[in-house]
């Protein structure tokens, strides 16, 4: 069983997190990269720079966010690349996607977990 789980980069790794992957764009203001202890940075999975300006994280446009982003990932060969990945990563130990969103509702690796689950079911 795959397990996939979200996580703020800010908060401290666990044994627990399995394979941690960076999916933000922007490397976070203030984590040093040794004490984020990560296995993959996969920048190229972030929004685009103009989807993300315009979200801005604002609740009220994440409906369409999601849906912007998704189509996004669906044309992005990194996004089979991850899957690949996980795939592999995932028979073994749990996976975890990072961010630097204050919101852990609304944010980007929401949408992208939400989207590896559908192709991983």
């Amino acid at each position: 069983m795959r397990e996939l789980q979200c996580k703020r980069i800010y908060d401290a790794p666990s044994p627990s997190d399995g394979f941690r992957v960076l999916v933000d764009r922007l490397w976070p203001r203030g984590v040093r990269r040794e004490v984020a202890a990560l296995d993959l940075w996969a920048k190229e999975l972030a929004p685009s720079a103009e989807l993300r300006r315009w979200f801005g994280h604002a609740p009220e446009r994440f409906e369409a966010f999601s849906a912007l982003y998704t189509a996004q990932l669906d044309a992005n060969p990194a996004a089979a690349e991850l899957l690949r990945i996980i795939r592999e990563e995932g028979e073994r130990r749990r996976v975890t996607l990072l961010y630097a969103a204050r919101d852990a509702a609304c944010n980007h690796a929401v949408v992208l977990k939400a989207w590896i689950e559908r192709r991983l079911a």
